[in-house]
């Protein structure tokens, strides 16, 4: 997904003499916050998350670098971080999920009750895998599968090299196919679907 980089950047830059500007970026930026907040955590968490992720960015705007990320980069990198302090929480929704099978929030994405049947079967063993997975890991695959950041922009938020960013998708990619078995089609969504440039 491309973001205006530019306007983005000008906004954080104006912002500094002039506070209300930043809104536009709240304005652009936290629905997809909150919809991977919500996704991670739930709702009740998200609304929180999401408003502590755009307090944070105010408060350290000035130290933004229009020269290193993107601002989602940025933005999801301060999301993952606070995401990082209710570990125990998300875990412990998705060893729920693996148990039980029964995921609310992605209940109210599905229409159709032929899919939430097929989601349920399949989604159990991935979750149990993801609740598994080290938060360092789980935090790259779902910033690639459910914030739809390139490889680039996942070491941007995370600040760490591309190549690591590739050794814990692919690590992490190897345990949910092996916890999904016959329902491994379903690990689609987390395979790479970023420009060619980042999957060399």
């Amino acid at each position: 997904m491309t973001e205006p980089l530019a306007e983005d950047a000008a906004l954080i830059a104006a912002s500094l003499d002039e506070p209300e500007r930043f809104a536009a970026l709240f304005d652009r930026h936290a629905p997809a916050i909150h919809q991977y907040v919500a996704r991670r955590l739930g709702r009740d968490a998200a609304d929180d998350v999401t408003a502590e992720t755009f307090l944070t960015a105010f408060r350290i705007r000035a130290r933004y670098d229009s020269g290193r990320a993107g601002v989602r980069p940025w933005l999801f990198g301060i999301t993952a971080m606070l995401i990082g302090r209710h570990r125990r929480e998300e875990v412990k929704a998705l060893k729920i999920l693996a148990r039980t099978g029964r995921d609310p929030v992605a209940e109210s994405w599905t229409d159709s009750a032929d899919d939430r049947v097929a989601a349920q079967a399949a989604v159990r063993p991935l979750a149990g895998a993801l609740a598994k997975l080290s938060q360092d890991d789980r935090h790259t695959l779902l910033l690639l599968a459910w914030a739809d950041l390139t490889y680039q922009e996942i070491a941007d938020a995370l600040d760490i090299p591309v190549g690591t960013v590739r050794s814990r998708l692919n690590r992490a990619r190897k345990k949910l196919r092996a916890a999904a078995g016959p329902q491994a089609h379903f690990t689609e969504s987390f395979e790479p679907h970023a420009p060619e440039g980042d999957l060399a």
